[in-house]
């Protein structure tokens, strides 16, 4: 079992036994093209025939039904973020969303298993909101930039330095952020959180870019910590504004963790979700979405009638989420997700004062 020291998931002396004790391992079955199975997933290849070609779809049509079958078995759900590669996102996912879509549907599902196709702290977020159910993550070090530019211990030292100024915490954060905090939130909350409090000075971390334009957009005084995403940082303005010069009619769609000046120049900004109604609603002809580039394969499919120009800007901790390793998960229950009980309740607050949170 990997353990993590930095994220609360250390297994305490006397724990319960692990989860392949108390599920047992299954092993792993034949991978093979067959008749049934092509008959199985047809309907499957039908979503993703856009993105993965035909002469392909023998590979991954295997693991789509073992896996398909293995969680009916399992009594197991799999949650997939919207950054997942289209075979996990529409093949054998069950909930798919953005992190607050996630973290919701987490509490609602009735399932005794939990596989998150994503990165950690969504797993944690997952265990925080279902203690009582068994998380796993296909690959424990799916991480994130993000998550890792801050600590508990940074939290601590903000507090000292700004006492009594409410800290709201992203929810790409880990477990022990989380619980530091007072409250956590996501991109298409953020405006909505920080004000809830009705005071007139915020600290917003650690995503500074997203800190920047919530600022924006509020006459609260937002204090900021240095952290990004690897991703959308990686924008440009320069790069943009050349697609726009190129070809005028591109629609620019950007999330809220790109700097500042590329939100300045995109036609919309918003959440993954709020990305993905902004193109169903508007159905612009060409669209460029500043953001993880398998979002836009996702959702092609939806709206074939526009066209995606995609920059592709890629996740490396998404993509360590493949179908084998889905499919090792289910069959070994690994890997196991584990809070610290002491850090969770406090964190399992911050979280549940955001999805509560009226609106």
């Amino acid at each position: 079992m990997t353990q993590s020291t930095d994220t609360g998931m250390n297994r305490t002396a006397g724990a319960a036994l692990s989860a392949a004790d108390r599920f047992g391992v299954i092993e792993r079955p034949a991978l093979e093209w067959t008749p049934e199975v092509a008959e199985e997933t047809a309907h499957l290849y039908e979503r993703v025939k856009d993105h993965i070609p035909k002469i392909e779809w023998p590979v991954y049509a295997p693991y789509v039904a073992a896996i398909n079958r293995l969680k009916k078995e399992r009594n197991a759900v799999i949650l997939a973020h919207n950054y997942q590669t289209p075979e996990i996102y529409h093949c054998v996912a069950d909930i798919v969303g953005d992190s607050l879509q996630l973290a919701k549907e987490a509490t609602k599902v009735d399932a005794e298993i939990i596989v998150q196709c994503g990165v950690h702290f969504m797993a944690e977020t997952s265990k925080l909101l279902n203690p009582d159910k068994t998380v796993l993550i296909p690959d424990m070090k799916a991480g994130c930039s993000l998550a890792e530019s801050i600590t508990g211990a940074d939290v601590r030292l903000l507090r000292e330095r700004y006492p009594g100024v409410p800290v709201v915490t992203y929810v790409n954060t880990s477990a022990e952020v989380k619980a530091e905090t007072d409250i956590c939130c996501t991109s298409s909350n953020a405006v909505q959180v920080v004000e809830s409090f009705g005071v007139d000075r915020v600290l917003c971390i650690p995503d500074e870019y997203l800190a920047l334009n919530v600022a924006a957009q509020t006459k609260v005084k937002i204090l900021t910590w240095k952290g990004h995403c690897e991703v959308h940082e990686r924008f440009t303005a320069e790069e943009l504004l050349a697609y726009k010069e190129a070809d005028p009619e591109i629609e620019i769609v950007a999330h809220p963790e790109c700097p500042r000046e590329v939100v300045e120049i995109a036609d919309y900004t918003g959440s993954t979700s709020g990305m993905i109604n902004y193109v169903r609603d508007r159905k612009p002809p060409k669209v460029l979405l500043v953001t993880e580039c398998s979002m836009a394969s996702n959702i092609s499919s939806e709206v074939p009638e526009v066209n995606f120009v995609k920059p592709c800007n890629m996740c490396p901790h998404m993509k360590r989420i493949t179908l084998p390793k889905i499919l090792d998960s289910l069959c070994e229950m690994k890997e196991e997700i584990l809070v610290d009980p002491a850090i969770a309740d406090r964190a399992r607050l911050a979280v549940e004062r955001m999805v509560n949170l009226k609106h």
